[in-house]
């Protein structure tokens, strides 16, 4: 190996982090790129002094805001003494160089923005979990792919990092003292930053954590693992929220409906197991009671669980009853929303659900309750101008259709209804309330369906949408 090809795979920085903590720095410039390091610097608490003889407006709304000090004058080289870091920001090479040999002649380490040239030091791309820490640089080269990789990073830690890591640092001393050798040190802490602790920090429950913590080195754990109740959306995998990925990649058991698609169940871990417990109109393969049974045993068991529902679990999801049994059975829990199938088609067909004098309410419901009685308590809302969704409502179309019209909502007002809403097979049919009994003629209609109905739906992108009438004539409104 040649001397240069070693040289290629060595940094020619070296990473630290400088401790600035009620200590000065200084920014001089008075435009955005001083603005913009004082917000960078306001994460800290550091003592900010910016010297700018005319500080501009962005500069005096970021000054203000993270409480740091203007000194309105030209810059001086005595400016800078006594600083832990000096940053140049003036836009202009000479000034910027002139702040920059000013540090350098007091020692300090002095950075201009974007001239890595004169630059003793790299301004990371921040990660900021407070104590915890992450920045990337690419020494210069490339500040949007550090930007990038910083934008990766966010999505993998929690904002709740910080708090675990304080949690830890309260038990550090503790665990010293109590587990003496540094194997159980080590299996203590991989035990609390991976287990029920972390879990119970995530969902905000610092108490909990907290008693986990504690039971876990008094030797006390009882082997109970973690529930999460996952929205998976709509559909599409890039709709699911970061928490929701990453609590999949963390997951040892992946309970999920029928709903749910192959691509996203398999965004857990590949060595995750996978349980389907149906969940599918006219084709359950496990009861309800057999599916909180299977959560409970599986999370006694010690594994971390997520139990993985379409849209989100909180709208009929039957997230209440798991949540229940599970608080019974003492198991620790959480649940990540999800893109609900009504939001998910109204973005699809560019619907709002609301819209300023035309409808101020929105209501999720089902066609039947739980007697398969249809419309038991919407059609009131409906008549006095809300948008309706109705989940699950494709076998009751005409019967909904029927009995708003025979309630008094005009035959005319518009409705759309959105088959596999966001997913690459979606399709939107568009008409009137009358229109709407034609839904079950369409026997290749068989994925989920949402309805939607209002007249705040006639007001979306409808122009491209088949028709829920047959095709005789064009009866819809809405015919493309």
């Amino acid at each position: 190996m040649t001397p240069d090809t070693v040289s290629d795979n060595r940094l020619s920085v070296f990473p630290t982090f400088q401790k600035v903590a009620g200590r000065r720095v200084v920014v001089a410039g008075g435009g955005e790129e001083a603005a913009a390091k004082v917000r960078l610097l306001s994460e800290t608490s550091a003592k900010i002094v910016v010297v700018a003889e005319t500080p501009g407006p962005a500069l005096l709304r970021a000054a203000e805001k993270a409480g740091a000090e203007i000194v309105r004058e030209s810059f001086r080289a005595e400016h800078v003494k006594g600083a832990a870091l000096v940053f140049a920001a003036s836009g202009e090479e000479a000034r910027d160089r002139a702040v920059v040999e000013a540090g350098r002649a007091e020692g300090i380490p002095s950075n201009a923005v974007d001239r890595p040239e004169l630059c003793d030091f790299y301004v990371g791309a921040l990660v900021n979990r407070a104590p915890v820490a992450v920045a990337i640089t690419s020494t210069g080269v490339g500040p949007v792919l550090a930007r990038h990789i910083r934008a990766r990073i966010e999505a993998m830690l929690p904002r709740e990092t910080g708090e675990l890591a304080r949690l830890a640092e309260s038990f550090r001393e503790t665990v010293s003292r109590v587990l003496k050798d540094g194997i159980s040190r080590r299996r203590f802490w991989a035990k609390f930053f991976s287990g029920p602790v972390s879990d119970n920090v995530q969902s905000g429950r610092i108490d909990a954590a907290r008693a986990e913590a504690q039971r876990l080195l008094n030797g006390e754990q009882d082997g109970r693992g973690f529930v999460w109740l996952v929205g998976a959306g709509p559909g599409a995998e890039d709709l699911l929220t970061l928490r929701a990925q990453r609590v999949l990649q963390e997951a040892d058991v992946i309970v999920h409906d029928a709903l749910v698609p192959e691509a996203v169940v398999s965004m857990g871990r590949r060595d995750a197991a996978r349980i389907s417990v149906g969940k599918r109109k006219g084709a359950h393969s496990a009861s309800q009671d057999e599916i909180n049974a299977l959560l409970v045993r599986e999370a006694s068991a010690g594994r971390r669980v997520v139990r993985l529902k379409a849209g989100d679990p909180l709208v009929f999801g039957r997230a209440g009853e798991e949540l229940a049994v599970l608080r019974k059975a003492g198991i620790g829990c959480g649940v990540v929303p999800g893109v609900t199938a009504a939001v998910a088609a109204a973005a699809s067909a560019q619907i709002p659900l609301t819209l300023r004098g035309v409808a101020s309410q929105l209501v999720f419901a089902t066609g039947h309750d739980r007697d398969e009685e249809t419309l038991p308590a919407w059609i009131d809302l409906a008549l006095k101008g809300s948008t309706v969704a109705v989940y699950m409502g494709r076998s009751v179309a005409a019967r909904v259709s029927a009995r708003l019209i025979g309630a008094g909502l005009a035959a005319g007002t518009p409705v759309a209804v959105v088959e596999n809403a966001s997913r690459a097979d979606e399709t939107v049919f568009a008409g009137t309330l009358d229109e709407l009994r034609h839904l079950e003629s369409h026997k290749d209609v068989d994925g989920p369906v949402l309805i939607l109905i209002g007249d705040a739906v006639g007001h979306g992108a409808l122009q491209g949408a088949l028709p829920l009438a047959p095709c005789t004539s064009s009866n819809s409104a809405y015919a493309a």
